[in-house]
């Protein structure tokens, strides 16, 4: 931003971390190996890609020491911290003493953690099986649901994003990400019950109820009338930290349950925590789904995911041989113990809700400044802001989100992307980002917008 004295610059809050000497193979190198040898279909943000080699808390660094303020935390997965040391020290001391064992035999970390996790969840939420990823454990769900009600129809949600193997790109329902290949048997898509680009007209409210019978004529209309599972996001994240009233979910859940579905509520971004007011995305709507899934968070940026249900809809699961080579691994097992804790005794939930608060404010404070912003959406740490060429046609500014990106890049800010048309600044970060953290982030995202939208800061 080379038209801004130094001075003016925002300055990122003071950290004590001093990163190590990076003496590795330069970014250049590793770019080189990377384009030579892995999947072309993996790509990087920004146009000179970031190569990151240590991380503290809320903040990277990359080969050259510069440090950045994360806001996307690994894809909302870091949420306790880069390299917390709890979760350090614990997996340290795990994978020293047993790296691997699988379900065939017993370590007792697996039914300790699932204790705690399941004290986390309402009381009918009895069971749990650990998996991998996000998209693994939505596939199990709906192989689960479709076990035990006996039937295949199962109904997601437009603008959904619930992962990218067969099963669950199917849910999926975004083209962007969807490989023309056969998958989605028996998967239909409700309408979005999100107010801003809803094809329906009234208060987020009325969009909620007419979204929910959008669901019950999909059902009557498209199904035999009875189905599997409803599955849906709280807040969905891919699609650009969109979603209805609260009282969508509970119109949608009872159309689910009338119809003889069960509710999955997929909780891969929006738990622990990170909502702010609640640990679990579905708490705010007052309901309690029969499923829930989850990763991300969950580990603290370890491989690990899980389904929780009750009893009886885990029982036809042991109809078949049923095994997970990794399913409950002992260092995932520990990473993911040490995490729960850490929210807790960290207050990392509360920190959400007061610093997400703080930053929402600030961005909001932004929209009424820049046009460029659309509309600023979420709750607690799980962010978005909207980015439209015009607000009355809300083109989508998916070009000059790619530009606010760069601008913030280049102040020392990360951050993500999202939505169908790629124009929304996803903010997700570790959870235990300080005020001061949330304020440079608002003064960086007030420069970059400006720079982009070609208006002069005050400050200029």
């Amino acid at each position: 931003m080379p038209e801004l004295a130094t001075a003016t610059l925002p300055q990122m809050p003071a950290c004590a971390h001093r990163p190590r000497p990076y003496d590795g193979p330069s970014r250049e190198e590793v770019l080189a190996q990377r384009r030579a040898h892995y999947n072309p279909a993996v790509f990087t943000y920004y146009r000179e890609p970031l190569m990151i080699v240590e991380g503290h808390m809320q903040y990277l660094f990359d080969d050259t020491g510069r440090r950045y303020l994360d806001l996307i935390a690994g894809i909302a997965t870091v949420s306790c911290g880069h390299c917390h040391p709890k979760i350090t020290a614990r997996v340290t001391e795990q994978i020293a003493r047993l790296q691997h064992a699988t379900t065939l035999y017993l370590h007792p970390t697996l039914p300790r953690y699932a204790e705690k996790l399941l004290d986390k969840l309402p009381d009918d939420l009895d069971t749990v099986y650990f998996v991998n990823s996000g998209s693994e454990a939505n596939d199990l769900a709906i192989t689960m649901a479709r076990l035990y009600t006996g039937r295949r129809d199962v109904i997601a949600v437009r603008n959904a994003y619930h992962g990218g193997v067969a099963t669950a790109l199917g849910l999926t329902s975004h083209h962007t990400w969807k490989y023309p290949i056969p998958h989605g048997e028996g998967v239909h898509h409700a309408v979005c019950p999100d107010p801003y680009r809803s094809p329906f007209d009234g208060t987020p409210e009325q969009i909620a109820e007419k979204s929910a019978e959008d669901l019950a004529d999909l059902v009557r209309f498209t199904t035999s009338g009875r189905i599997a599972a409803y599955i849906a996001e709280p807040i969905q994240g891919v699609g650009g930290t969109t979603y209805g009233a609260p009282g969508y979910l509970e119109r949608a859940y009872q159309v689910a349950r009338e119809h003889g579905g069960l509710c999955i509520s997929d909780e891969v971004q929006t738990g622990f925590g990170r909502t702010g007011d609640h640990y679990w995305g579905f708490e705010r709507s007052g309901v309690v789904p029969d499923m829930v899934t989850m990763a991300k968070g969950i580990g603290g940026g370890f491989p690990l995911a899980a389904v929780v249900t009750r009893r009886e809809i885990a029982e036809p699961l042991a109809q078949r041989i049923h095994f997970n080579t990794y399913a409950g691994n002992p260092v995932s097992m520990a990473a993911g113990l040490a995490a729960l804790e850490v929210i807790d005794e960290d207050g990392l939930q509360e920190n959400a809700r007061a610093v997400g608060g703080h930053l929402k404010a600030g961005l909001e404070r932004l929209a009424a400044k820049h046009t460029l912003i659309g509309v600023v959406r979420g709750m607690g740490l799980m962010l978005g802001v909207e980015l439209v060429r015009d607000r009355l046609t809300k083109e989508p500014a998916n070009t000059e989100t790619i530009e606010v990106m760069e601008a913030a890049r280049g102040l020392g800010l990360l951050l993500g992307k999202g939505g169908l048309y790629g124009n929304v600044l996803r903010i997700k970060p570790p959870l235990c980002i300080s005020r001061e953290d949330a304020d440079f982030a608002i003064e960086v995202l007030d420069l970059a917008l400006s720079e982009v939208s070609g208006q002069v800061p005050p400050s200029a």
